[in-house]
């Protein structure tokens, strides 16, 4: 029985079809981070061309970037509003704005003249961004760890109700010293029992936690909102570009296993460099672990 020429290339066209959605598919799980999902996080203030918010936006549309972090270490807010609605006006979201309280000026009930500005542009603001919470260590230095726990919770609360009308998300970031043990930001989340306050888990500041990254990340997972990425060495230094670390693509891998799978952030966080190379040295290190992710399926 002779079989029709084009029923044999339907039949060809078919079979192509089904591999080429299951490479496409295969591709998709075989990516350990998607590049175009990032958002990078400290490029204001760690930038050696002092880039005004147009020029900033400006190279964040250059690199394909559509989203960033804002996070203005020397306090100075007199442009915040206005680089606010540029990103807003060329379709580039601001996915988080950084509050750092300090015991020499903010208390709970009493906010700086600072933080008041900063929550005050972002009550503005058209999108509003998460608010990632942290706190001095001289909040702590003369506090048991019990009493540390219920001064966190009590100040949490206060920012929570002063943010109420905002819409805004709020979550914890791990710095240095007491609040930046995740260990114990767990604890105060438990006392909270607030299923809308998270953790932001900082890739930079994990150089203590290597040993116990496993465990600790288990115990995270269920309040993980973010995580910004770094290389990680144990024995230092702080700020290092992915894939120059030893730690990094096994914690990525883990945490990608346990079932989080973004979002991601990288890092400018050097004062003596153009903040646009130090993103493409983390986008080009995350592309080599990438390919190391690929070869390994």
């Amino acid at each position: 029985m002779n079989t029709s020429p084009i029923r044999h290339l339907n039949t060809f066209l078919a079979s192509l079809l089904l591999i080429l959605i299951a490479c496409s598919d295969q591709k998709a799980v075989e990516t350990l981070i998607d590049p175009s999902d990032i958002s990078p996080w400290c490029i204001i203030g760690f930038d050696t061309e002092n880039r005004t918010p147009e020029q900033r936006i400006e190279m964040l549309q250059e690199m394909g970037i559509k989203q960033y972090g804002y996070n203005r270490g020397k306090a100075d807010f007199s442009s915040m509003a206005q680089e606010f609605q540029l990103a807003s006006e060329n379709d580039i979201d601001i996915t988080s704005v950084f509050l750092w309280l300090n015991a020499k000026s903010d208390s709970i009930g009493k906010l700086s003249p600072s933080n008041r500005e900063l929550l005050s542009n972002i009550s503005g603001a058209e999108h509003k961004p998460a608010i990632w919470l942290s706190f001095s260590h001289n909040f702590f230095e003369e506090r048991g760890h019990a009493e540390s726990i219920e001064y966190c919770v009590e100040m949490i609360q206060f920012i929570k109700s002063y943010i109420g009308a905002m819409d805004c998300e709020l979550a914890l970031y791990n710095h240095h010293g007491w609040f930046g043990n995740p260990n114990h930001q767990i604890e105060v989340l438990k006392e909270l029992n607030d299923e809308s306050i998270s953790i932001v888990y900082n890739f930079h500041h994990a150089q203590e936690y290597v040993d116990e990254f496993e465990e600790l990340a288990e115990k995270m997972l269920p309040y993980l909102s973010f995580v910004n990425l770094n290389g990680v060495k144990k024995e230092g230094p702080q700020i290092i570009p992915i894939g120059q670390g030893n730690h990094e693509y096994d914690m990525i891998v883990h945490l990608k296993d346990l079932g989080y799978d973004g979002p991601w952030g990288i890092l400018g966080h050097v004062k003596t460099e153009d903040v646009q190379k130090v993103l493409r040295a983390n986008l080009d290190g995350l592309s080599e672990l990438n390919k190391r992710y690929i070869l390994h399926k």
